[in-house]
């Protein structure tokens, strides 16, 4: 397993990670997908002043955890260490918003997403109303 211990991660690099997560959840990174990360770091205002360039770092990290065993649990534990209760549903939302950018939600999407809601203690019906605007933003 990569040594997690000495990687620091930003409030911000914590929602990229997630973000890429859910992209990569079904091993197949969709253009729409990359685009949506993309959109969200050049316009939300929660992305001001973070340096891009990270990405590329996060998304390594993100894939060699998914290379691990108990990597899914390395990621959220470096995710509870550094993302502010405060971001939680800004994390949720960012990640509904990346799966449903393709038009499609498959099964691994969707088990990354409630172990996504679990992990950031999400409420059920906070969760839904964040859902219900993540598909309503993306239908075609």
């Amino acid at each position: 397993m990569p040594d997690t211990s000495s990687l620091s991660l930003s409030a911000q690099d914590c929602l990229v990670a997630l973000m890429i997560a859910v992209s990569a959840s079904d091993e197949d990174i969709r253009t729409a997908e990359l685009v949506k990360i993309e959109s969200a770091l050049n316009l939300l205002p929660v992305f001001s002043g973070y340096d891009n360039d990270r990405v590329a770092t996060i998304s390594k990290t993100v894939f060699d955890l998914f290379e691990q065993e108990d990597g899914l649990d390395a990621l959220f534990g470096l995710i509870r260490e550094a993302l502010p209760e405060r971001l939680h549903e800004t994390a949720y939302a960012l990640a509904c918003d990346v799966a449903a950018a393709d038009g499609t939600l498959d099964e691994a999407e969707l088990r990354l997403l409630e172990e996504i809601r679990y992990e950031l203690n999400i409420d059920r019906l906070h969760a839904a109303a964040i859902e219900r605007g993540a598909r309503a933003r993306h239908l075609t």
